[in-house]
């Protein structure tokens, strides 16, 4: 699965494990985003909807920073890398959104499909160190948060952006529907 090649379906256990579950969450919802997003050239990328300013592009580059920056300083306390280290977020707390039409859709989904990559494989390693109750460290208000807990918080991340997607998809070429074709 990614953004260029969404692949097909991702379907939930029927009766998994709550860490099965969780993550086939996130991969369901991962590849619905892929879907909605697959395939774009840069002015399908981005396309509005009403007032909102949105777009397929920002959203590509938002969950590639949301990712990054969930399985690196959420998750460990680790630097995050480039691009994500260098933005001042208390003066431009939309640099992600709004730089976007700034980048190729090549590098787009590229930014996108590697930091997928990179949290898969930083989740697998937190997954083995602790499960899903392990306390993160965190600077949040509100204080420590479990694994479990960011998980679901991206979850309803992804859920909320692959909403929005669904609607400037369809604007763009009347693709519709929850889940990538089998």
């Amino acid at each position: 699965m990614s953004a260029n090649d969404p692949g097909g379906r991702t379907d939930l256990p029927q009766a998994g494990d709550e860490t099965t579950t969780l993550l086939g969450s996130l991969d369901r919802q991962r590849a619905t985003f892929a879907w909605k997003s697959a395939g774009l050239d840069a002015a399908a990328l981005g396309v509005t909807v009403g007032s909102s300013t949105m777009t397929l592009g920002g959203m590509l580059k938002h969950l590639a920073g949301i990712e990054s920056i969930y399985f690196s300083w959420k998750l460990s306390g680790s630097d995050p890398g480039a691009p994500w280290n260098t933005v001042d977020w208390e003066k431009d707390r939309d640099w992600d959104w709004r730089s976007a039409a700034n980048d190729s859709p090549e590098e787009l989904y590229s930014m996108w499909n590697d930091a997928v990559a990179r949290s898969r494989r930083s989740l697998a390693a937190a997954l083995q160190r602790g499960g899903l109750d392990q306390l993160l460290p965190t600077t949040d208000a509100g204080g420590d948060r479990s694994l479990r807990r960011m998980l679901i918080d991206l979850i309803e991340e992804y859920a909320r952006h692959t909403g929005h997607a669904d609607l400037i998809r369809e604007s763009i070429d009347g693709l519709v529907g929850e889940n990538p074709p089998a």
